[in-house]
């Protein structure tokens, strides 16, 4: 073997060396969202979010003296692009936990995935109240419908709109499900009369049919159970018909895109939020003038949610003091009192969180904090 050749060889393992070395100084922290498809804002906040989340780690000399990296997935929404991606993390040995996904049946489809190969799947949006509680490390930020719904019922419904009936229209998938059994379950605790109940599938796009079928039940009120571009839609279609209906819905419509795909007819609807751009702590505005400044406007509830899971789950590693999945999940199931931008958050036996809410409102074509019931 000639000299030459060992100088050319000893340079290349010192190469390989070094890419290693490289890569091991980097803790690298999935993101699956849909950053593509009908939810695409919702995507592009996780992304936005867990990109500042990994700035402001890194400026602050990263995690066990390391970087740490989001690796951004798209799930355009799709329960099984969740799980293929899910199957792609759990296999790469670099990935140390995910933050995602943005819906309840993508999450719900790629659970299993990271059950079994025990790794955490911190959901920042997955308000399926049986989301955290299907594995061991399945954790949600945002709270459930099971807070929510009875929320919407007795101060977004009755206290501040004063409805007296109400008529549900849902979207036919496994968030929507629940959350439509969750609400009629509150308001039969709260006695406010349900008049009529319809679904709609997701592709669907004119739902003037089931409008009118529940307008003849004559609510006071209709309930929209979806995301900002149906409910935008659906309040279009409603403005249509003349109807002067009160409308209001789960936290989903919390989105910029609601009031530019809704316009004026989306006025008036009402929701609830746990995050609100009025908040004056220092670091609520400090995060909301950086996503400006990334993203070109303000950031929503899930965009705050997205930034907390991330700096929660490089929180989880510092204190574990290694990047071992088994202990990240210990460390993060071990979180109590982390001071997020949504507010103090501790996780509960099942890995979701108890949240309290504000009642908030479009107005003049903005969303406005009407009354704060978290203090």
């Amino acid at each position: 073997m000639s000299k030459r050749w060992l100088v050319a060889l000893a340079a290349l393992v010192s190469l390989a060396a070094g890419g290693r070395t490289a890569a091991e100084d980097v803790i690298r922290i999935g993101v699956s969202a849909p950053i593509t498809g009908n939810y695409a804002e919702y995507g592009e906040n996780f992304r936005y979010s867990a990109q500042m989340a990994a700035k402001l780690i890194n400026e602050g000399g990263g995690v066990l003296g390391k970087k740490v990296e989001a690796v951004v997935m798209d799930s355009k929404g799709d329960p099984k692009e969740a799980a293929l991606i899910a199957q792609k993390m759990v296999e790469d040995p670099g990935m140390v936990a995910e933050v995602g996904d943005f819906t309840s049946t993508c999450c719900l489809a790629a659970a299993p995935i990271f059950e079994r190969a025990g790794m955490v799947q911190l959901s920042p949006t997955s308000s399926h109240p049986d989301f955290a509680p299907s594995g061991k490390y399945m954790f949600g930020v945002i709270g459930t419908q099971a807070a929510e719904c009875p929320f919407n019922v007795e101060y977004t419904g009755k206290e501040y709109l004063g409805a007296t009936s109400v008529g549900i229209i849902y979207i036919n998938n496994d968030w929507g499900q629940v959350t439509k059994d969750e609400f009629t379950k509150a308001c039969q605790k709260f006695n406010l009369p349900i008049t009529g109940v319809e679904l709609f599938m997701e592709a669907e796009r004119d739902h003037g049919a089931i409008l009118n079928k529940l307008r003849q039940t004559n609510p006071d009120a209709v309930f929209i159970i979806s995301h900002y571009n149906e409910a935008a839609a659906i309040c279009r279609q409603i403005r249509r018909m003349n109807w002067k209906v009160k409308k209001f819905s789960p936290s989903s419509i919390f989105s910029v895109k609601m009031i530019e795909l809704g316009g004026e007819a989306a006025e008036g609807i009402a929701t609830n939020t746990l995050f609100a751009l009025e908040d004056p702590n220092p670091k609520v505005q400090a995060f909301i003038a950086e996503f400006n400044k990334v993203a070109g406007r303000d950031p929503n509830m899930h965009a705050a949610c997205a930034y907390d899971s991330f700096l929660m789950v490089c929180d989880a590693i510092k204190r574990a003091g290694t990047t071992d999945r088994a202990a990240v999940r210990d460390a993060l199931a071990a979180t109590r009192d982390f001071d997020g931008v949504t507010g103090r958050l501790t996780f509960t036996e099942v890995g979701d969180i108890n949240r309290k809410y504000m009642v908030m409102v479009i107005e003049n074509g903005k969303w406005v904090v009407k009354k704060d019931y978290t203090k």
